[in-house]
């Protein structure tokens, strides 16, 4: 494994659901305290101001830290364990899952259960298992109580296994948590390769909590940057698989996306041209993304005091807010690159042209 690919690893096999980021955000301040001073919020976001000195407009890097995921809700006296969703979930890709239950004396490893096929009805097994009728089994018998002797609690978090592996061809990698500790990523290398270079405004890297439940670490952690121009680094919604149809679908391997659209946030379009314009102009591939439903921290922070030129740019993922999901290198590499070279773009007559009037 290279570096990345060693950051990648420990980035999205750590533990992270909404609520529960502070692994995530150690490992943020790992790779940033060296090049960056580091803050947090109330919340637990994680705030690193690049140490070079730097003047100038202040641009918002953010991504979010915590991964989709579930809480346990009760412990039936059978020992099993009923849960709910942290984040959107898709019933089909949650059941027969191996998953991690974090508690207070341990962690706690678990598979997600339902009522076996064989004694379903014919109509039962047309249907898709809601997750309230799911629980997780964790061993226990009637006489082992074993839920109580690992020190199992409702509230207690509880997260998909799923070990990153370097796939066959080497440059795809599959992962849980894609969605957002690859922003994490993005977040730290675009910050290093920024502090050896001069650029004319001040970078903050913000790693922020709770996008899955409503976008909330975004909505305090802005307010202890006050930026001027912000991006928010996220996957894309890759498309390239079968059965979906249409011309202008995300691919693996073909670039970043950069949203034009999702349902919290239409993105400054002067800052859109920029990316675009830097892009064409450094020769990097890029592709389009819209979601109609679903957002990105972008909507809190777009609309923050007087408000904040904001645009998003993802890497494609496949099958995102599932527990594993696959992307590319090549497109982390290209945005890398390109968030780089925008950003050494942003002085302040670049920044103040891309107030809409």
């Amino acid at each position: 494994m290279d570096q990345t690919e060693k950051m990648f690893q420990e980035l999205t096999d750590a533990y992270g659901v909404t609520g529960h980021e502070e692994d995530v955000a150690g490992i943020m301040a790992r790779h940033l305290s060296p090049i960056a001073e580091l803050s947090y919020d109330k919340l637990g976001s994680i705030i690193a101001k690049e140490k070079a000195g730097q003047k100038g407009p202040r641009v918002m890097l953010a991504a979010h830290m915590d991964e989709v995921g579930f809480m346990v809700k009760e412990i039936t006296k059978q020992g099993f364990i009923r849960f709910l969703p942290l984040g959107g979930w898709w019933p089909h890709v949650v059941l027969s899952q191996r998953v991690c239950i974090r508690t207070r004396k341990g962690d706690v490893v678990g598979v997600v259960g339902s009522k076996a096929p064989h004694i379903l009805e014919a109509e039962e097994r047309k249907k898709v298992q809601e997750i309230k009728n799911l629980y997780i089994d964790v061993g226990s018998t009637e006489k082992s109580n074993v839920p109580k002797k690992m020190g199992i609690r409702p509230g207690d978090p509880i997260i998909p296994i799923s070990p990153f592996t370097v796939l066959s061809n080497k440059k795809a990698y599959l992962a849980k948590a894609w969605d957002d500790r690859i922003g994490c990523a993005l977040i730290i290398d675009v910050m290093k390769k920024l502090s050896r270079m001069k650029h004319p405004n001040v970078v903050y890297g913000v790693g922020t909590v709770q996008e899955e439940v409503g976008l909330r670490g975004a909505t305090t952690s802005v307010r202890g940057v006050e930026p001027d121009v912000a991006f928010v680094l996220e996957v894309g919604l890759a498309m390239d698989t079968p059965g979906i149809n249409g011309d202008q679908k995300q691919k693996i391997g073909a670039g970043p996306a950069l949203y034009i659209y999702d349902a919290t946030m239409i993105p400054n379009t002067k800052l859109r041209d920029l990316v675009i314009d830097v892009a064409e102009k450094k020769k990097i591939p890029y592709q389009f993304s819209s979601i109609t439903r679903g957002g990105t921290d972008g909507g809190r922070i777009h609309i923050h005091g007087i408000g904040v030129p904001t645009q998003t740019i993802g890497v494609p993922t496949r099958y995102i807010h599932g527990h594993t999901g696959i992307l590319h290198r090549d497109d982390y590499d290209r945005t890398v690159n390109l968030l780089v070279e925008v950003i050494r773009r942003l002085d302040e007559k670049t920044v103040g042209k891309l107030t809409p009037h």
